[in-house]
């Protein structure tokens, strides 16, 4: 009998072991495709209660309710380029711990990101300016760079062999960090033991998500 996903975990590590039993479906190529009938939709028309928020990028390969093999209402997603911390996305994030009551945060990067490539190629010393919004989400994205690279603060980097899957590596670590450092909110739940947060990376050939990070109990 294929085993049927629970509907709701309760804790941060069952929301966690849930999450990476549905990965493994989707690396093996069979997912169960769950809560997506017309009776699941129906369900949701006035409520909703997901068990997971995930703070992605919005790289369009990282489809967050297929690399997870959930259904209608169970993730509650956030993404924009980079998984870069913004007023908006902490907003959107507080909203799903304090009034959803979500008990996991999922910061989900991924290798081969535009962003990150995009933040690397911006230190070098004959960079071309960026757009006014894309410079300012890749800014909160040169930290990495520059603790990668060895690098002054600022001033150009010879960036040619700057690893920029260490540099999203780090930048993953960064947001985490971020993320409890600028919410309150956040950081009492974790401190509650109601509330955790994984830093995972998804390999885009493979289909499988990688944890990097965590924060509370899981």
């Amino acid at each position: 009998m294929t085993e049927q996903p629970i509907d709701r975990p309760q804790t941060p590590a069952a929301t966690w072991r849930e999450l990476r039993r549905g990965n493994e479906r989707f690396v093996a190529g069979a997912p169960l495709h769950p809560r997506q009938d017309i009776d699941r939709r129906t369900s949701l028309a006035t409520t909703q209660r997901p068990l997971v928020t995930i703070f992605g990028c919005s790289d369009s390969r990282l489809a967050a309710e297929i690399i997870f093999d959930v259904g209608l209402g169970d993730a509650f997603v956030v993404r924009n380029a980079g998984q870069v911390v913004t007023p908006s996305a902490l907003g959107s994030i507080e909203y799903a711990v304090g009034l959803l009551h979500v008990p996991l945060i999922i910061v989900l990067a991924h290798d081969g990101c535009g962003a990150v490539r995009a933040a690397v190629d911006s230190q070098a010393a004959d960079a071309d300016p960026l757009p006014a919004h894309i410079a300012g989400l890749v800014e909160k994205i040169v930290p990495a760079v520059r603790k990668v690279a060895g690098g002054a603060p600022d001033g150009p980097l010879e960036t040619d062999h700057v690893d920029v899957g260490f540099v999203g590596r780090e930048h993953l670590r960064n947001t985490v960090t971020e993320l409890v450092e600028s919410s309150e909110m956040i950081s009492d739940a974790i401190a509650a033991g109601t509330l955790a947060i994984v830093g995972a990376n998804y390999r885009l050939f493979e289909g499988r998500v990688e944890t990097d990070i965590i924060v509370g109990n899981v």
